[in-house]
């Protein structure tokens, strides 16, 4: 199954699961102070009906504002906190960088884009994934340089997961913004992306494992 297929599905899984949560706790405290329905949705300018729905999960689409309501007829308060879950999607940019960077390696290769961590049950993709004279080696790209240090800290780990991977190459456009990023940065990143554009191009491109990760950019 695609990557973004697998992403949809435990996004819509995910916000059932909080839906089903917050009404059992919502019904629950309703339950436990001695409250009807009836009584919940006046104090809060719902019908009783309305009540009896959203705690049998009939509505299609629980809203925010319908969430807080009831949670204040209850004594309760909502709280919504996101936090880093994977890699997000990637935009036509990037996806060009990636057509862009296949179109000078050679014709013959294995090449493959959002590519799940092998062995991994968590939502992790690599951009691009390379098979070539006995290596695997992964591509990220990046259209929009931050934070350099984030993004090595990110695609280590991703390689320190994903066992079959051999080199992982950090492809990143050739903007001026990106330019200054690494101006101050790329010093940092040659520990672990030793190979620059040229020299890694000459390797991949003539189809040779690479030997090493490298950054390249274009």
């Amino acid at each position: 199954m695609p990557t973004r297929d697998r992403r949809l599905d435990r996004a819509i899984a995910r916000s059932h699961q909080i839906a089903a949560t917050a009404v059992a706790e919502i019904r629950s405290a309703r339950v436990a102070i001695g409250l009807s329905q009836d009584d919940v949705g006046r104090s809060v300018e719902l019908s009783g009906s309305q009540v009896g729905r959203f705690e049998r999960g009939e509505l299609d689409d629980i809203r925010l504002e319908q969430l807080c309501r009831l949670s204040a007829a209850v004594g309760l308060v909502p709280s919504i906190r996101l936090y880093p879950d994977g890699d997000p999607v990637r935009d036509t940019a990037q996806i060009r960088l990636l057509d862009r960077l296949r179109q000078r390696l050679p014709s013959a290769i294995d090449w493959k884009t959002e590519v799940p961590l092998r062995g991994r049950t968590d939502p992790r993709a690599w951009d691009a994934v390379a098979r070539w004279s006995g290596c695997v080696d992964a591509f990220e790209a990046e259209f929009r340089l931050g934070d350099v240090q984030a993004t090595e800290r990110r695609i280590l780990l991703k390689h320190r997961d994903d066992a079959r991977i051999g080199h992982v190459f950090l492809r990143v456009a050739a903007t001026r913004a990106n330019r200054r990023a690494l101006a101050l940065g790329r010093e940092g990143l040659r520990g672990n992306f030793p190979l620059d554009t040229r020299e890694a191009l000459a390797r991949l491109t003539h189809g040779r494992c690479p030997g090493a990760n490298g950054l390249l950019v274009l």
